[in-house]
């Protein structure tokens, strides 16, 4: 299955981000498993046990996914290896309080990439922050004995054809729907663009806003909308997409964006993206979407849990991966990755490797879609669990052969942000397509002019 897709979005109180981290001196740990021996053996399978010890820091945030499950996770981690002194570096701002740390080269060891404000994979790489995994995850098994890059959904991106990250969270952006106002309705649910259209003028009679999204945030709108988009007018074939983060030139005035640029004109004429969305957050929105104001919302995965405390008694979380493919045409799956990473100064390499193996096993993943609500990166059945409705019938699309799931790229900071402000600008009806193409083309070029 390919790779997923990294989206450089600011998202605020959700279970995502942009921040990428990892690479350790070109020392022994490098290429020597957790158990900071000089051979292979604690990544080849249950015969020799891990000797990890000392002062072990992980840096988390605490957003739309909680806590509850880094915590669980490493009071399970402790037990295992009681000879560790674990450090939980956590909260709501702990990526804007970690700043100057990983300025100052005193990082945590582990550091899982979440939340706003985060770190840049990119820009991190470059910095030399990171840890060069690629070597260790060609061999990492978990603590169950599986290889882990046989049991991920999606494999890590690639940077100079090193690994840096491994993505932890498979939270797929898409479009979210009540099912149960759909069935009150007796309204269908799109599978293509042309239903979306023809549902949504149903729903605008009704006296409900047919699509609302977060204008704060219009990553939301771009991940769960324009770039699916982009991909199923390309044939979908998501190279475009990686043009596209590469600046080559020429690639955002295409026939495909061109196309995908074009729906979004199609529903902001149609008076079916409500209004208000421009200045909306994603609370707000959201807030919108689960008291029936609004019948569609661009989103990820994580928004059940969010939003659990808001959402009406009745309410049944519907999703579909994408809506802007043709009839007959496949599914188009946007994952939003959330990494984790080693620090490149990591004081504890051998115990921020050792808790990767601990993490990705079926077990942790069960218990991820039970506490969360949406899925972790990890190929499991979870039928039968205390995972959620919407995780459940959700993870059904990705085994499904009607779905394309996006590569993971990552773009760069300045492009990403001119690219949104062009977006949100389309949606709320200041620019056209053409403008659109050349606001992103100019900040490209002066890109590409400074390499």
């Amino acid at each position: 299955m390919a790779i997923l897709l990294v989206l450089m979005v600011g998202l605020a109180g959700c279970g995502g981000n942009n921040v990428n981290n990892v690479e350790t001196p070109p020392t022994e740990s490098d290429t020597a498993p957790t158990t900071g021996t000089p051979d292979n053996s604690s990544t080849t399978g249950a015969d020799t046990e891990p000797v990890v010890a000392g002062d072990f820091e992980v840096q988390y945030c605490v957003g739309g996914y909680g806590d509850a499950w880094q915590k669980s996770l490493l009071e399970q981690f402790k037990a295992k290896y009681p000879d560790v002194n674990i450090k939980e570096s956590a909260g709501p701002k702990i990526n804007d309080q970690m700043k100057p740390r990983w300025i100052q080269g005193d990082p945590p060891d582990l550091v899982f990439i979440d939340c706003a404000g985060g770190i840049d994979v990119l820009q991190a790489v470059k910095d030399n922050q990171l840890m060069d995994l690629t070597e260790w995850f060609k061999t990492a098994e978990n603590t169950d004995g599986e290889l882990i890059s046989d049991i991920l959904i999606a494999q890590p991106q690639s940077i100079d054809e090193k690994t840096y990250a491994i993505p932890f969270v498979f939270g797929s952006w898409g479009t979210f729907y009540n099912q149960a106002l759909f069935k009150e309705n007796n309204w269908e649910v799109p599978t293509d663009f042309d239903s979306f259209l023809a549902v949504s003028e149903k729903i605008q009679a009704s006296g409900i806003s047919p699509y609302v999204h977060t204008g704060v945030h219009i990553g939301y709108f771009q991940g769960g909308f324009l770039f699916p988009a982009i991909v199923s007018n390309n044939g979908d074939d998501p190279t475009i997409l990686e043009d596209m983060a590469a600046m080559k030139p020429g690639v955002y005035e295409s026939e495909p964006v061109m196309k995908a640029l074009q729906q979004v004109v199609t529903m902001r004429d149609r008076g079916f993206i409500d209004k208000a969305s421009v200045a909306l957050n994603h609370t707000d929105s959201q807030i919108q979407f689960v008291q029936q104001k609004a019948a569609f919302i661009p989103n990820g995965l994580w928004v059940e849990n969010e939003m659990k405390n808001d959402t009406p008694d009745g309410f049944e979380f519907g999703m579909i991966p994408s809506i802007t493919q043709a009839p007959g045409g496949k599914y188009i799956a946007n994952p939003y990755s959330s990494p984790v990473a080693v620090a490149q100064k990591a004081k504890n390499p051998e115990a921020a490797k050792a808790f990767i193996q601990f993490m990705f096993t079926k077990q942790a993943a069960v218990e991820w879609a039970e506490l969360t609500g949406a899925l972790m990166n990890v190929k499991v059945d979870l039928n039968g669990t205390n995972a959620s409705g919407l995780s459940i019938s959700a993870s059904k699309y990705y085994s499904s052969p009607d779905l394309v799931v996006l590569p993971a790229i990552a773009f760069n900071a300045d492009l990403e942000k001119e690219m949104l402000n062009a977006t949100l600008a389309l949606t709320d009806n200041k620019i056209t397509p053409e403008k659109w193409v050349e606001r992103v083309e100019a900040a490209a070029e002066k890109l590409r002019a400074k390499n």
